[in-house]
């Protein structure tokens, strides 16, 4: 991919942003401005090239239809906020608007369009809605690698029509992404988690021939625990997965990839309780796995001292209640204690909410907010949106 940094010469030139600030909205307010605030780098080196800025973004699900409450507004008060330039918002339609004389009617040198899955031609990928968009730039970047696993219009048929590059973040999302999966520094340790192992089952299968190390912890890991023959109480484990465990263990034997899962574990009988913290031999029936041991926590820390790169994906227990987020926490702060001894990316919602209550958000070398397009490229998938600009 072309970076936003070779464009031979930006002054005055009209640039097309696609950026992802799907943000989550309580009425008009941002709840959480943390996809924002990555683009923010991007926003300023064009604003210091004297670009004029026209941004693509979208909010929600409104599929195709006009949704107020899924208007890109809030976004734009809290863009100017932070630029200390005005953001103005574009609330004409698409189809009604001049893309030659757009900058004329107004003083502002960032424009934003409305809610871009207000149309519906966005999701089908229209190539004649693609081509229409592009006549409102001189040049394209695509800084919404978190959007880029969609084949959208937006994203993947504009390229046709227009010169196109990624931007700043787009560029830091792949090039950590690769560190992990193919300019990798080794020994690697891969940390996975989350409630159902069905849905990562081929994030795994395609990791586990890369890494040396594959940590199962969460939720996924009462299956793995089941298939051994041991009672897990009442823990959250999925029906019929016997067949997928049975495959992980034949798969990391056949390619050397040393799989960890817990050894002792934190239960409580309801998910308000306090931790207990038991041997996987002494569990009751009534009992309910909320969070990796000390023992388990140990042995994932050792792992990671004589690891050069670490990915993480998915909580270790049931954080949201405090006495079942220390395994969670304590690999964080080992990460963020082995500094620049070991090269860290963390990715998923859950896991950066981990980061953020232990303040090492900032520490880890890159933390992916792209959800479903962080877990795709991981899996191996083509992203839509990468290929556009390749």
């Amino acid at each position: 991919m072309k970076k936003i940094e070779e464009v031979a010469n930006l002054n005055n030139k009209r640039v097309l942003l696609r950026l992802d600030l799907n943000v989550p909205l309580k009425g008009s307010e941002i709840i959480d401005s943390t996809r924002i605030d990555k683009i923010l780098p991007t926003l300023r080196f064009l604003i210091q090239k004297d670009c004029r800025i026209i941004i693509i973004s979208h909010i929600g699900r409104p599929e195709g239809k006009i949704d107020k409450k899924l208007s890109m507004l809030p976004v734009c008060k809290y863009l100017s906020q932070k630029l200390n330039e005005e953001v103005e918002l574009i609330e004409k339609q698409i189809f009604d608007l001049e893309p030659n004389i757009i900058f004329k009617n107004s003083k502002n040198r960032i424009l934003f369009l409305e809610n871009i899955r207000f149309y519906e031609q966005e999701e089908k990928n229209n190539e004649g809605f693609a081509k229409l968009l592009s006549g409102f730039g001189d040049v394209y970047i695509n800084d919404a690698f978190s959007c880029s696993h969609r084949a959208h219009a937006s994203i993947d048929k504009i390229t046709k029509f227009i010169p196109s590059y990624c931007g700043i973040q787009m560029h830091n999302e792949v090039n950590a992404l690769k560190k992990v999966t193919s300019d990798i520094k080794r020994p690697i340790t891969c940390i996975i988690g989350g409630s159902k192992i069905s849905t990562k089952i081929n994030l795994i299968k395609n990791l586990i021939p890369k890494f040396e190390n594959l940590v199962i912890v969460g939720g996924m890991a009462n299956n793995i625990l089941k298939y051994k023959g041991f009672n897990i109480g009442n823990s959250i484990n999925e029906k019929n997965c016997d067949e997928i465990v049975s495959q992980i263990f034949s798969l990391s034997e056949e390619n050397n990839c040393n799989l960890v899962f817990p050894s002792d574990v934190a239960v409580g009988k309801k998910l308000e309780d306090k931790a207990k913290i038991k041997n996987l031999s002494n569990l009751q029936d009534d009992d309910i796995i909320l969070d990796i041991g000390p023992e388990t926590v140990n042995s994932i820390n050792y792992l990671l001292q004589n690891s050069k790169t670490v990915l993480w994906n998915g909580p270790a227990g049931y954080f949201e209640n405090p006495n079942f987020s220390i395994g969670s926490k304590k690999i964080a702060k080992k990460i963020v204690e082995l500094g620049n001894d070991i090269f860290s990316v963390a990715g998923g919602g859950d896991t950066i909410a981990v980061l953020n209550k232990v303040n090492a958000f900032e520490k880890f070398n890159f933390v992916s907010t792209a959800g479903g397009a962080f877990l795709e490229y991981l899996e191996g998938k083509e992203i839509p949106g990468i290929r556009a600009l390749n």
